[in-house]
């Protein structure tokens, strides 16, 4: 199995969040550890995240949720060939009123297409991103687009759980990415 690392977004993620179900499934898994998951600075979460990359014995696939996958796309500018492929889980859109005011560091977000092969997952009624939107940002960034229902944001309180339907896509993501 190739290495993962789990990009939890704003607030991390709890117990009862798919990310930490994974995390606990699978022994590949790692999670980025920046200084603070409430006060997010996107140059202490970039570095973060060039630790967890440095420690993988390979270029891992990542596996970002929410403002996770804006640091994705920063990181993306710096480290180019440093991960195998990202799985993007309920991007926000920056440009909504509902992106919230603490994490600005994250603006603005690359629009350029991400050097590595990557997949967003999406729900048609994120409070945090439209479908519209989210349609635009994977065609910049040049990855896969999976809508799905109703979901909400896609994270605990959504009642995924460990979210089987997820992981399955992950799994493919994953062997298309030769890190199966």
């Amino acid at each position: 199995m190739g290495a993962l690392i789990m990009l939890p977004g704003l607030g991390g993620s709890g117990r009862r969040h798919w990310h930490s179900h994974w995390e606990a499934r699978e022994p590949a898994a790692r999670r980025f550890a920046p200084s603070s998951w409430d006060a997010p600075v996107l140059e202490d979460w970039l570095e973060a995240l060039d630790a967890a990359v440095d420690a993988a014995e390979e270029p891992p696939v990542l596996v970002a949720h929410s403002l996770a996958c804006l640091l994705v796309a920063h990181w993306a500018r710096r480290r180019p060939t440093g991960a195998r492929g990202a799985f993007l889980v309920a991007p926000p859109d920056e440009a909504s009123p509902a992106f919230p005011p603490e994490v600005e560091s994250f603006r603005p977000a690359p629009r350029a297409a991400l050097p590595f092969p990557a997949l967003i997952v999406a729900s048609a009624d994120d409070p945090y991103g439209a479908p519209p939107a989210i349609r635009r940002l994977a065609a910049d960034w040049g990855a896969g687009l999976v809508e799905l229902g109703a979901l909400g944001h896609i994270n605990a309180a959504s009642g995924l759980g460990a979210w089987p339907e997820g992981w399955a896509l992950l799994s493919a993501f994953r062997a298309g990415c030769g890190a199966s």
